[in-house]
């Protein structure tokens, strides 16, 4: 967009997936058809929009999509993601104290990662339907052999999640999430509020009954797509 400061705040997106690939126009795929268009819509803005395709997605071969350490063992990837904020926050029409960051499902557990590490560089987000405690996908049933390097890959896990990072969690977020999420339960934003509220953290939280993962409500995904905006808008431009 022309005009207006000399310095405009910065957006990273996130997709999810996390097999994705994010593409130089429309996707295939609607969902990320409208986060494109909703990029458009906060470069329109004023906004400087940075999308990034990070290690575990598609389109730059198997070493990129199946990387060591990735996910619950490491989080390798969020590398990616703090290097194209450290990227953009460098940009001579980038203002560094005013960067964003948003993206749903696996871009809002990295976005969620982002704020939880790195506040300092990522000064506000809205995670959207992420993930946010991993070592529950290691929960065994009783009677279940346990292999020797379990309590390893528990702790792994959890490090590789965002909530093990609250403390230094202090940029203020917007959660969203629909109840009749299948893909990734409400559970993990509501939990994560919840700690929120203990710890007296900065959040806005949208819940969508009876919606889906994948906005099966055209209002629904306008109203997403808005708040997100709005949110990015509030803390970035006034």
């Amino acid at each position: 967009k022309a005009g207006g400061p000399a310095q405009k705040p910065g957006v990273v997106f996130v997709h999810g997936g996390p097999q994705r690939q994010m593409l130089l126009g429309w996707s295939y795929m609607d969902y990320y058809s409208n986060t494109y268009a909703l990029n458009q819509y906060l470069a329109e803005l004023g906004f400087v929009v940075l999308s990034v395709n990070f290690r575990l997605g598609i389109g730059y071969g198997y070493e990129f999509h199946r990387p060591a350490y990735g996910y619950y063992q490491g989080a390798v990837e969020y590398q990616d993601v703090k290097a194209g904020g450290e990227f953009l926050a460098a940009l001579p029409q980038v203002d560094p104290d005013k960067i964003g960051i948003y993206g749903g499902s696996y871009g809002g557990f990295l976005t969620a990662l982002a704020l939880a590490r790195d506040s300092d560089l990522f000064k506000v987000g809205v995670d959207i339907h992420g993930v946010h405690d991993l070592d529950g996908r290691y929960d065994l049933p009783d009677g279940y052999e346990v292999a020797p390097d379990y309590e390893k890959a528990l702790e792994v896990a959890w490090k590789s999640s965002p909530i093990a990072d609250l403390e230094t969690w202090t940029s203020p977020v917007l959660f969203i999430h629909s109840d009749d999420d299948r893909n990734v339960n409400v559970s993990q934003t509501t939990d994560l509020i919840r700690r929120f509220e203990e710890l007296n953290k900065p959040y806005e939280s949208i819940l969508i009954p009876g919606d889906t993962h994948h906005w099966m409500k055209w209002r629904n995904m306008i109203r997403v797509d808005q708040a997100t905006a709005d949110f990015l808008k509030k803390h970035l431009m006034n």
